[in-house]
């Protein structure tokens, strides 16, 4: 097998292992082997292109052509001339496939169904990344630029996940690297022929001969290197990025806008997979509270509302931040005549359990937490900026215990029309029987209040639902329909079902989510499980403000303004809701009493059940926002090797020469020359420009300790110089690019350890770059004075005009 076909080969594999990171991320695994069928066939063509052999610029055509006709054939061949040749059509349904593919993202959990959308974003950026690296590893010869893509690909899988990626994943990502790496090396060594290196170092080794023993040479040991740094960068990267599950359960969404005094927070469906949380067989202890709160039936802790109902789903709207002041401002629509009494709650959280929104109870008044926290004043929520996450938080929040009459949500006014217009949007698709079902339930009720109250016992009660979370998950209008048909579902089902049925009735509604109150411990905390997490309604009543309904069976527990009065002939006051039969807190949700001991052993009816899905992800989770994400990511990474990059390509220029004249030979020769001159300042000793070839070269020989073919080629180009700028006629020199990869090695076996490095990565004479835009900036500088200093004269010319016609007086004349 040749060398470029064995690196070909190295190339499609560790595009392989570097997208093996991708799987865990969906559930359907047959997306690898169409994706990896289809990057054999591209690298096969490039292997085609380059034994024609093709011009690069057009292999890489070749290569991107086939990818697109490939990516026709299977994702718009009904849209395809012919079903193969792509058109605009096609293009249009590859856009709309993406933008489904970016919500789909947002609003599943990992792993998450291979829709057609997910599937063009795994198999579509794998190719991508596969002919990326292709391009620069094997057509162009550069392996360690070809890393980045490589890196990209498993930082961007890695950083989805929330860092949970395995790290066989990551081995095997590093290890295609490294394999391509030293495939590349023992490529070029095989072009050298003999392998050349300084002074013998150990018997077997000559100094001008081949090496017989010994450590590796030195382009090996610099892939090495490379390929350690590159996977230190790898282990660092990840973290910076957004997670893509997670949310309520673990993990982290990048919600905030950084900086301060602004910014904004936006957040797709954070209910996503709830349902596998929901069934899964283990309770961990995500939050853990104490609270001089008398009763904590109704403490439930609140991390966000979301308001915005597309149709698809519910989702949080993009707000603006601020910094989290002293004392928060008062919740919105709270009026002086409602009782409450202000508490104070001590929170921990668990160091596992991490996301960006603070769970507190609502309404929140004041709030002691330390790190970077930003607060949302419309929704009353913190919101951590610059990753900050909750895992291992302690903090402490004052809150209201808002307790309104059933007189004062009775006769609550209608509130704004701006509030009204917003949270009372449906969609258009919304099915006429969602609000005709609504109307039905509550025809007869005398005001707002009481349609909220009969929706909720519609739901809890009279309906004939039944807790289920064996059904199909989903939020959107199909799910609403299916749900209401149905009437199986879990707490996403029955809070999104009644908003929405709430908003068709014109009264404002969102949903929250968070936490139900949790279970007491004996030492007076309360423990706050995965199973905890919940999901409920809440509706908006001018005078008391956005209120909390609760329309689940046998979970969470009905607020007492929603229960009717005792039938009792005692007059109660409703003003004064009734006492909890226990004394101790007890924040256990209430069970109902037909559930069965089989669901309840296994938590299905006591608990609630974890809105896992409930992540709250953000719009980070948009295709373009994982686009940008991986442009980020890649820029992160070329800044710092700009001077390589650099160097590598004025070196393949100066050596890549060609052409057959007098001054192409000239040309080729002092272009070598000057990659010595510069090689041997990158390690350290610095130009002369004062001193001959030949002197230059005796002084590059004797600080950089070369001996053998590497000084014999210093003095050969030397000497090569000498003859094409002083011979009468210059004659052609062959072995120049040989000479100066000799001189290379050379330099780099004789220097330190640091001088080799900083030569790779920082070379020295990288500042002629530096020096030619100083150059071009002065040139222009210089064209722009004299140009100012001549408007300047016309300006001052004409100034002086008019002025002169200004103070110049008529002449005045006798009669």
């Amino acid at each position: 097998m040749s060398g470029r076909a064995r690196l070909a080969l190295c190339a499609f594999a560790a595009t392989l292992m570097s997208a093996g990171a991708l799987l865990p991320l969906v559930k359907d695994k047959g997306w690898f082997a169409q994706a990896a069928f289809m990057l054999a066939v591209l690298v096969g063509v490039g292997a085609l292109g380059r034994r024609v052999p093709l011009a690069r610029t057009l292999t890489v055509a070749v290569q991107a052509a086939v990818g697109l006709l490939m990516l026709t054939v299977v994702f718009a061949s009904e849209y395809a001339v012919a079903g193969l040749l792509p058109g605009p059509e096609v293009f249009q349904r590859f856009g709309e496939l993406l933008n489904a593919g970016g919500e789909d993202v947002g609003r599943y959990a990992i792993p998450a169904p291979a829709s057609d959308g997910i599937r063009l974003m795994l198999v579509g950026g794998v190719l991508v990344i596969g002919l990326a690296v292709d391009v620069l590893a094997v057509t162009f010869r550069s392996a360690a630029p070809a890393g980045l893509p490589l890196l990209a690909l498993y930082s961007v899988a890695a950083g989805l996940s929330g860092g949970g990626a395995s790290w066989l994943w990551f081995l095997l990502a590093a290890g295609g690297y490294l394999v391509l790496l030293l495939a590349e090396g023992r490529d070029r060594l095989s072009q050298w022929g003999r392998v050349f290196g300084g002074a013998p170092r150990a018997p077997g080794r000559t100094a001008a001969g081949l090496e017989t023993g010994g450590a590796a040479s030195a382009p090996v040991r610099t892939g090495r290197r490379i390929g350690v740094m590159a996977l230190g960068i790898a282990l660092v990267v990840p973290a910076a990025l957004p997670s893509l599950d997670g949310g309520l359960l673990g993990g982290t969404g990048a919600g905030a806008g950084s900086g301060l005094g602004g910014g904004t927070i936006s957040a797709v469906n954070p209910l996503v997979s709830l349902q596998d949380n929901l069934n899964q067989p283990e309770d961990r202890e995500a939050l853990r509270y104490k609270t001089n709160a008398e009763s904590t039936e109704n403490l439930y802790l609140r991390i966000m509302a979301l308001d915005d109902f597309d149709g698809t789903s519910w989702r949080f709207s993009q707000r603006s931040v601020e910094d989290v002041p002293d004392r928060l401002p008062g919740p919105p629509g709270l009026g002086d005549g409602v009782s409450t009494t202000e508490i104070r709650t001590s929170i921990s959280a668990a160091s596992w359990y991490r996301q960006n929104y603070l769970p507190m109870p609502y309404p929140a008044s004041e709030v002691d937490v330390e790190g970077r926290w930003r607060f949302e004043p419309n929704g009353r929520t913190l919101v951590g900026d610059r990753g900050e996450t909750t895992q291992g938080a302690q903090y402490q929040v004052s809150s209201l215990l808002v307790e309104p009459t059933r007189e004062q949500l009775a006769a609550a006014p209608r509130p704004a029309a701006s509030l009204v217009r917003e949270y009372t949007k449906v969609p258009e698709g919304l099915p006429g029987e969602v609000e005709a079902t609504a109307r039905e339930v509550t025809d007869g009720a005398a005001n707002d209040y009481e349609k909220a109250v009969r929706l909720q016992d519609w739901f809890a009660v009279d309906g004939g639902f039944t807790y289920d979370t064996t059904v199909t998950s989903g939020t959107g209008v199909t799910a609403i329909t299916r749900f209401l048909r149905d009437k199986q579902g879990f707490c996403v089902h029955f809070s999104f079902s009644m908003a929405a049925m709430a908003r068709t009735l014109g009264i404002p509604a969102r949903v929250a989510v968070g936490f139900t109150p949790g279970t007491p411990q004996s030492d007076g905390t309360m423990s706050v499980g995965l199973r905890d997490a919940h999901a409920w309604p809440e509706l908006y009543f001018e005078g008391v403000g956005w209120t909390r309904f609760e329309p689940t069976p046998s979970r969470g527990s009905a607020p007492d303004y929603t229960i009717p009065e005792a039938p009792s002939g005692d007059a109660s006051d409703p003003a004064q809701p009734e006492a909890s039969t226990s004394s101790a807190p007890n924040s256990s949700p209430s069970a109902s009493d037909s559930c069965p001991p089989q669901a309840a052993r296994i938590g299905d009816c006591g608990t609630s059940a974890p809105a896992g899905a409930l992540p709250p992800t953000d719009s980070g989770t948009s295709a373009g926002t994982i686009i940008g994400i991986t442009l980020g990511v890649l820029a992160l990474l070329l800044i710092p090797l700009l001077p390589l990059l650099w160097r590598t390509r004025v070196r393949a220029r100066r050596l890549g020469s060609e052409g057959r004249t007098d001054a192409d030979a000239t040309a080729r020769v002092l272009g070598a020359w000057r990659e010595i001159v510069d090689t041997a300042w990158d390690h350290g000793i610095r130009p002369d420009d004062a001193q001959t070839p030949r002197r230059t070269a005796a002084r590059i020989v004797r600080l950089g300790r070369l001996e053998g073919e590497a000084a014999d080629g210093v003095h050969r180009l030397a000497r090569a110089v000498e003859q094409v700028l002083y011979a009468p006629e210059p004659r052609p020199v062959t072995g120049l690019a040989d000479d100066v990869r000799r001189v290379r090695v050379g330099l780099g076996e004789a220097a330190g350890h640091w001088t080799r490095q900083r030569a790779l990565l920082l070379p020295r004479s990288s500042i002629r770059v530096m020096w030619a835009l100083s150059e071009r900036w002065a040139a222009v500088t210089e064209r722009w004075g004299v140009r100012r200093q001549e408007l300047g004269r016309r300006w001052a010319g004409r100034m002086a005009g008019r002025w002169a016609e200004l103070i110049r007086r008529p002449s005045r004349q006798r009669g």
